[in-house]
């Protein structure tokens, strides 16, 4: 049994906090915000981030200090916000123990500085590569809390850290693989999102199967294509992590990208998205940062860039698809 506390008890934190104690392990659930710490430790729910859950395992605690919530943790699992991240774990940099592992569960690139979530934990908490892990796959929060079968990759550059992650969350219904493409993992998990976002603004423009399966196969082709510029491996985006990933993101309501991009779809502008889903997705901030690295690499993404004019320019739907289809003939 491993101790872990995982930072930040959002919906796929604390979705994430109880697989892990489902897989037998004590957890410590860090959040800012005490009525969530309260909720869980005196009720043992997260009615705010994770109301599906009617009770979490008893190995669950939450805890909103510092240095009391990671204190001799064996594994530190982030699940901040991607955007966020590197603020505030500046702040947890002297302490989190020596010995302990790191695993990431954020998807996204730092709109600042177009850098890589694995890049992003390793700078801000002076971490090296052989304590990160990267956690990423077709992972809809919701259906993870219910205990519904599903399957994550588990990618490290350190084989011994990928297999103690990997131990660490596995259950009867989550199934974590192995890979050692951290740069592909993370990659994945953070393009995928600008996909969701155009293949949820054709839903809401009223579009079916075969726009939609014209956007995630192009969108694969993109973020495939940058991927590899970017030093990673093709095979993962073939696998659980890419395409794997890319299927439920982008077909279910459940996830919010796919959710933004319907609203946006409808007519709503980026304002009014944010509104209606209390926030904005990451994908939104991922698409300005994607075209940026695409351009820093030399890869071509008209798609990535047509979502780029609709999050910064107000472009409607068939603006995007104007843009996407242009005139020239090319090989697909």
């Amino acid at each position: 049994m491993a101790k872990i506390t995982v930072l930040g008890a959002g919906a796929w934190g604390t979705a994430f906090g109880q697989v892990l104690a489902d897989a037998g392990n004590s957890v410590t659930m860090w959040a800012m915000e005490p009525r969530i710490v309260d909720d869980i430790n005196e009720n043992h729910r997260n009615s705010f981030r994770l109301p599906v859950v009617d009770r979490l395992p008893d190995a669950v605690t939450a805890n909103g200090d510092r240095a009391a919530a990671v204190a001799d943790a064996d594994i530190v699992v982030v699940a901040i916000a991607a955007q966020a991240a590197r603020k505030a774990l500046s702040s947890f940099t002297d302490l989190i123990p020596r010995s302990a592992l790191v695993v990431s569960l954020m998807k996204g690139i730092e709109r600042t500085t177009e850098k890589r979530m694995d890049q992003v934990v390793c700078e801000a908490l002076n971490l090296s590569d052989a304590r990160f892990v990267a956690v990423s796959g077709p992972n809809l929060s919701k259906e993870v809390a219910l205990r519904q079968p599903g399957g994550t990759v588990v990618a490290s550059t350190n084989p011994d850290a990928a297999h103690a992650v990997a131990h660490a969350c596995s259950t009867s219904y989550f199934k974590p693989y192995i890979s050692d493409d951290v740069i592909g993992l993370e990659m994945c998990g953070s393009l995928k999102n600008v996909v969701a976002l155009a293949v949820g603004m054709a839903r809401g423009a009223g579009n079916g199967e075969n726009t939609a399966a014209m956007i995630e196969t192009r969108g694969l082709a993109e973020l495939t294509a940058l991927g590899i510029a970017a030093g990673a491996k093709r095979e993962t985006f073939q696998g659980l992590a890419g395409f794997g990933d890319l299927v439920a993101t982008c077909g279910s309501p459940l996830s919010r990208n796919f959710t933004f991009g319907y609203n946006l779809g409808t007519g709503m502008s980026v304002e009014e998205a944010t509104e209606e889903s209390n926030g904005v997705a990451e994908g939104v901030p991922t698409t300005s940062a994607a075209v940026a690295l695409a351009a820093n690499l030399g890869v071509k993404m008209p798609l990535a860039t047509a979502m780029s004019h609709v999050i910064n320019d107000g472009y409607s739907f068939d603006q995007v698809m104007t843009e996407l289809f242009g005139t020239e003939i090319t090989a697909e």
